[in-house]
């Protein structure tokens, strides 16, 4: 094991600095210790200082039976995605040109939201369903100082969310907008399916978004047209309105036939006139003469009234033309309204038919066959140099406490 060999190791450092150095500020006589080679180690250790043998000796010793003998071997599956959409623009970088030219771009914010789901309540909520993530990382299979819970004893969904965000890391990279997400677990099996799960619940969120945007833009368009209907038929039930209280049906198309009518009488009296007159100055005393007077008054007649009808009358189409013109444009309006609608609701139905956003996997997850935590040398080192700081720091702190008080 690692353990013995750091420890005998530090155990057969020469002491002899230490104590030289301790002489003039702890004002403590240095410890004699022989040059013979058959001192033992006993003798070596009465040599120590206390001071260094708490803040150094001791600390390194436990982190190094700790590493050594009892830390559990921790497995870190990695995968890598990127949240990317057809519709939005594109970002700078490699990557981003890479995407770009295959007709899509990485969508950045959509990412954020993402991994800020990848990290929250609700994924600790769907990954822990039979409390498998609590099974997972409490019992027999992670040392005293890893495993859920701590010493705390905090069993509730807090604690285990805190726990959570230990061993779950989500990193995005700005630069590539791709996400990197490492899952820790004392098993390579566990890791794995908390890797794959959690990529999973992303891929589902991002459908989510995708239906919610979907229902949002069919639903204004949908709306959209039931209004334009709705104006539509309002249109229509006014005009037809209108024409059963005016009697009318369509002013412009009336007046034609009554103008036309009008054109035709005033030929014919026309022609009247024209017969009344030969017989007039060739033979003053036919009888057709009183004829054709009564029949050019009878005309002269019919064309005041189908004048009348058409402008100057109160009833006359010409006073009903504006409000009928005014509800036929009313009408047109929202007809064409209505087909911009439909038109639009139908742009709506084929853009929805796209999926707008993706999540594309990189790297899918990896399945470890090697332990990558803790780092046990590095960790005997970390404690190791931290305690020989506390130890000078304590000791000119006392050094200085001394010289003040003498």
């Amino acid at each position: 094991m690692r353990a013995p060999g750091i420890f005998i190791c530090m155990l057969n450092c020469d002491f002899t600095l230490w104590n030289k150095a301790l002489e003039k500020t702890q004002h403590l006589p240095a410890q004699p210790i022989g040059n013979k080679e058959s001192q033992g180690i006993l003798a070596r250790w009465k040599g120590v200082n206390r001071l260094c043998l708490l803040t150094v000796i001791f600390p390194t010793v436990i982190a190094t039976l700790y590493y050594g003998l009892f830390a559990s071997d921790v497995y870190v599956s990695e995968s890598r995605f990127v949240v990317r959409s057809p519709q939005k623009e594109t970002q700078t970088g490699f990557f981003s040109s890479l995407l770009d030219s295959t007709g899509f771009s990485s969508s950045q914010d959509d990412t954020y939201a993402v991994n800020d789901y990848m990290t929250s309540r609700d994924a600790l909520a769907a990954l822990n369903k039979s409390d498998y993530f609590a099974k997972a990382y409490s019992g027999t299979h992670g040392d005293v100082l890893s495993r859920f819970p701590a010493f705390d004893f905090d069993r509730s969904f807090e604690g285990l969310y805190k726990y959570y965000g230990k061993q779950v890391d989500v990193q995005l990279d700005s630069t590539t907008s791709i996400t990197s997400l490492k899952v820790n677990a004392f098993t390579a099996q566990d890791a794995w399916r908390i890797n794959v799960r959690l990529l999973e619940l992303a891929e589902q969120l991002v459908n989510r978004m995708n239906d919610r945007a979907r229902q949002d833009t069919l639903k204004v368009a949908r709306d959209e047209v039931a209004r334009a209907e709705n104006r539509v038929k309002d249109a229509s039930v006014a005009l037809s309105g209108y024409r059963n209280d005016q009697n009318v049906f369509d002013p412009d198309k009336q007046s034609a036939l009554k103008l036309q009518q009008v054109a035709t009488l005033q030929q014919a009296l026309i022609e009247t006139k024209t017969q009344l007159a030969q017989l007039q100055s060739v033979a003053p005393d036919n009888p057709q003469i009183p004829v054709l007077r009564t029949r050019m008054t009878a005309l002269q007649s019919e064309i005041a009234n189908a004048a009348g009808t058409v402008v100057g009358d109160k009833s006359s189409l010409a006073r009903k033309a504006p409000g009928y013109e005014r509800l036929m444009l009313e009408r047109e309006f929202a007809e064409k309204q209505l087909a911009s609608a439909m038109a639009s609701l139908e742009s709506a139905r084929t853009q929805v038919q796209k999926q707008q956003l993706y999540l594309e996997r990189i790297a899918a997850p990896g399945l470890p066959d090697q332990a990558l935590l803790p780092k046990r040398l590095r960790g005997v080192i970390t404690v190791l140099i931290a305690g020989l700081v506390a130890w000078g720091s304590l000791s000119l702190l006392i050094s200085s406490v001394r010289e003040h008080k003498s």
